[in-house]
Parts: structure tokens; C-alpha cells; sequence
């Protein structure tokens, strides 16, 4: 790191870390140094599911998913719903993107593909029971807001036609503020929303042109002003590291503006650069992105900005104020995790409608067909789209459980382990235990007789640990995974 980029990040740091080293990340009581990201820090899963989605299996039997929802349904503790709706349109390409995405300026594509996704709710919904109650909601993609007000009404009535949401349900929103205005962001509260989340990702104009994705941030201010003007509970705003153009002094510019519009969350991801797999990624040039090194240097930078700034640590790439209701239920240890990222409700079965959605019913995930001709093909067969999918076994199944717990950093119990599965956890993973020890030394895990417990600054490292109880990321794969950090 050079001696202006150190002086950069000095400046920024509020409180001196004690060793006075300021490539350290100085949490509550604690400090994470350089060294030890780089010991630790390897490529792995982000675990939004046990097992990954590069594992479902292909050809995976719509059959097999009515089953599930049977059976789940039949239950007398039938779980609460969870639903994910994927609207996949673009007006523009974002080159880093990686989402299933269609571009296009012809809007009136937007009403066809309701027609359809209408199909598979009304063929999904009678299988869900009428006793289930729904507690969140989320619209991704692709841009939501690419659909006109009428189009998100008729969505949402037709929704709400299928499913019954508790007085204090979640209804998320993904938002490019290139696509609202205070009145449409006003519609959407009127439609029930209480969440946003925009995509920021940065906002120096060189880094925009180089992603095109000019967004000036005097439009963000205004989308994420607009949001709280019209009541909405949580805004959260996405920023990435490791684009084209970054720097750290520039990076540090952009944390200064974000830190000024004060969002509820933050999203730190780091820029995974895959061009043989996403075809808009071989539009940014390879020279132009930053160096390993000046990745590591932005997320220690931005990482003790923003807790300089107040936020808190939740895990992964995730900051949040002290009083959002994340870092209260990471506070009670009730933190949960699924295709989303973290949330703070109880284990639900999560109901996936759109091109590429993806379901988690039980012990099974689905997940639709990534083609919208398939999709649409199908549908018009009264057949549900469902392509892949994945049955857990009871191993799997334990397993997920203990990588979930872990993921949210909440204290894994050995004699409520023993309790729930007739069997001691020592017993169970008496090989992932030993490979544990070099956490354990180097102070980022608790472990003992009575239970595993992630340390405060283990948080950092919550996929590593959850790797090590992952019996499938040895074996050959397709996916590319990020690195830790």
C-alpha cells in the first residue's frame, strides 16, 4: 500500500486502533488485522442455501414439488410463507451484473410476462392450504420498477388475491433509482411496501461510465429522501468493491456520500469477475480493474468507515444501524438466512414465482427454468416450470442446520443438539471439529464441551467455518465462488 493510500485510510479511521496499525479493522474490543484476512481469507459459498444452488439437480420433477407443498401443508405446524416474485426487465445493461436479466426498452413486454407469472400462482396457490400466513414479500430482478404503476398494482392485488400477510409482513422492493420518481416510490408505500433497497454500487463518474450505470447522486438522495418522506421502515442501499476505475481514495469519496444519506443498511459486496460465465462482464476491461491488493485495502477502509460511523458489524458484507431491527435480532441471536440474504423472521417456506425463482419447501428446494420461452412454453402446457431442484437427505438436512447457525453467528448448543437429533454433536462431526482448531487458536471461534460459539471477530469468517460442515464443496462443481473477503 503506498504512502498516500495509507495517509487516505488514516484519515478515515475516527479513533486510533490501539496498535496504531491502520491496516486493521478496529471492532467493539477488538481488532482484525491484515494478516489475519489474509491467513483465513479463501473462496467459498455465500450459503443463502445448504446446499448451493450450483447443486440442485437438473430435471428435477414438478411432481416432486406439489409433494413437498402437500406435505408441508398437511402439517399441523405448517411454517410461515415466505414469497419471492423475479421481474426480470432492464431498460439498460449494468456490466458487472450477474442476475438473470432481460434487456430491453419495450415495456409492453413487462404485461405479457405478468400474464404468465399470474399462470403459475393460480397453479401453485391451492396447494399452499388456507391456514398459512405470509410474512414476507420481496420483488427482484431485473428492475421491479421497470413495471408501470398499473402493471405493479395488478401485480400486487393478484398477489394478495393468493396470499394473507400478517399485519406486520415485510414488503421488499429492489430499486434502481435510474427508474423512480418521489411519486412512484409514493405508489409503492400505497401498495403496502415498507422496504427499498437501491443499487448504488458506487457513485464516482468513472466508475459509473465504466459499468455503464450513470446514476448522479443527487438522483439517489432524491429516491432515498423520497423513501423516508413516504414512511418506509428500512432502506438499505447495495454498494461493490473491486469495479472498474475504483481506488481507494475514490471509494472513500463514495463512502462519504452514502455515509451522509444515512441508509438503515448497507450491502459492502465484492465485485466477483467472471466474464466466461456472465457475457456483460467481458465488456469491462480487465486492466481496468483494481488489484487484489486494493480490494483487500477498500473493504478495511470501508469497513472501519462505516463502523466509525456508527453502523454495526452483522456479518458477511452487511452493516446496519444499532436500531434496525437486523442488528436487534442478531443482538436476541435470531438472525436467519436464505436467497434474500439475512432476515430477521423465523424459518419459512420460501415460494418462488418468475423466470429462475427459487423455492425452499422443507427439506427441498425448486427452482424454474432460467429461459423465458421454457418458462413461458411450459406454462402453456398447465405444466409448473420447475428445472432443477434438490431433495435433502436427514445428513443434509443437520448439516444445514448447523451451517445456518453458523452463518448468523448465533451459539450452536450441544445438548440441544443432542436434544432435537438423538445423537451427540461431538459424534456427529468429530472431523469438522478438528478442523476447527485453527480458528479456535486464532481466536475467531469458541469451542468447548458445552457448544460452538462464532467470536466477535470470527464474523468475518462465518463461510470458512461453514465450509468445513459442507460435504459438497470438495467434490467437482460448476460455480465459480467468491473469496471471503
Amino acid at each position: 500500500m503506498t504512502t498516500q493510500a495509507t495517509s487516505d485510510v488514516a484519515s478515515h479511521t475516527g479513533t486510533p486502533d490501539a496498535s496504531g496499525d491502520p491496516r486493521t479493522i478496529a471492532f467493539p474490543d477488538l481488532e482484525i488485522s491484515e494478516s489475519l484476512i489474509r491467513r483465513f481469507d479463501q473462496s467459498g459459498p455465500r450459503y443463502t442455501s445448504y446446499p448451493t444452488a450450483d447443486r440442485f439437480q437438473r430435471d428435477y420433477p414438478a411432481t416432486s414439488y406439489l409433494d413437498h407443498l402437500a406435505r408441508r401443508t398437511a402439517s399441523d405446524h405448517a411454517a410461515p410463507l415466505s414469497v419471492y416474485v423475479h421481474l426480470p426487465f432492464c431498460e439498460s445493461l449494468c456490466y458487472f451484473c450477474a442476475c438473470n436479466k432481460i434487456i430491453t426498452q419495450d415495456h409492453s413486454r413487462s404485461a405479457e410476462y405478468l400474464d404468465i407469472l399470474f399462470q403459475e400462482m393460480d397453479m401453485v396457490s391451492p396447494h399452499l392450504g388456507n391456514q398459512r400466513r405470509t410474512v414476507q414479500l420481496h420483488l427482484g430482478g431485473g428492475t421491479p420498477t421497470f413495471l408501470s404503476a398499473a402493471e405493479l398494482t395488478n401485480l400486487m392485488d393478484h398477489i394478495r388475491r393468493h396470499f394473507e400477510f400478517t399485519p406486520d409482513a415485510e414488503l421488499g422492493v429492489e430499486i434502481d433509482p435510474r427508474t423512480v420518481t418521489p411519486d412512484s416510490l409514493a405508489m409503492l408505500a400505497g401498495l403496502g411496501f415498507n422496504r427499498t433497497s437501491f443499487g448504488v454500487q458506487d457513485f464516482n463518474p468513472d466508475v459509473q461510465a465504466a459499468v455503464n450505470r450513470i446514476q448522479p447522486y443527487d438522483m439517489v438522495r432524491t429516491a432515498l429522501q423520497a423513501s423516508r418522506d413516504n414512511g418506509f421502515e428500512s432502506i438499505n442501499a447495495d454498494l461493490i468493491y473491486g469495479l472498474p476505475k475504483q481506488t481507494l481514495e475514490s471509494f472513500s469519496r463514495t463512502l462519504d456520500q452514502l455515509i451522509e444519506l444515512s441508509p438503515d443498511r448497507i450491502a459492502l459486496y465484492n465485485y466477483a469477475h467472471l466474464p466466461d460465465r456472465f457475457k456483460s462482464q467481458r465488456l469491462i476491461r480487465t486492466e481496468d480493474l483494481p488489484s487484489a491488493e486494493t480490494r483487500l485495502q477498500i473493504f478495511l477502509m470501508s469497513a472501519r468507515r462505516l463502523l466509525a460511523a456508527g453502523y454495526v458489524y452483522i456479518g458477511l458484507d452487511h452493516f446496519a444501524k444499532p436500531d434496525d431491527e437486523l442488528n436487534r435480532a442478531r443482538l436476541k441471536h435470531g438472525l436467519h438466512r436464505n436467497f434474500q440474504g439475512y432476515t430477521t423472521r423465523a424459518e419459512c417456506d420460501l415460494v418462488g414465482f418468475g423466470i429462475s425463482a427459487i423455492g425452499k419447501i422443507g427439506d427441498a428446494y425448486v427452482q424454474n427454468h432460467h429461459s423465458l420461452n421454457a418458462y413461458r412454453d411450459i406454462l402453456a402446457r398447465g405444466q409448473l416450470p420447475t428445472a432443477k431442484g434438490f431433495d435433502l437427505s436427514p445428513d443434509d438436512a443437520v448439516r444445514r442446520e448447523v451451517i445456518m447457525t453458523i452463518m448468523c453467528s448465533m451459539p450452536l448448543d450441544f445438548a440441544a443438539f443432542q436434544a432435537r437429533h438423538g445423537q451427540s454433536f461431538e459424534s456427529c462431526f468429530a472431523n469438522e471439529l478438528a478442523q476447527l482448531q485453527p480458528y479456535v487458536e486464532a481466536g475467531l471461534l469458541a469451542l468447548d464441551g458445552q457448544g460452538l460459539q462464532v467470536l466477535p471477530k470470527g464474523r468475518l469468517f462465518v463461510r470458512a467455518f461453514a465450509m468445513v460442515f459442507d460435504q459438497y464443496v470438495r467434490r467437482p462443481r460448476v460455480a465459480t465462488y467468491s473469496k471471503l473477503i
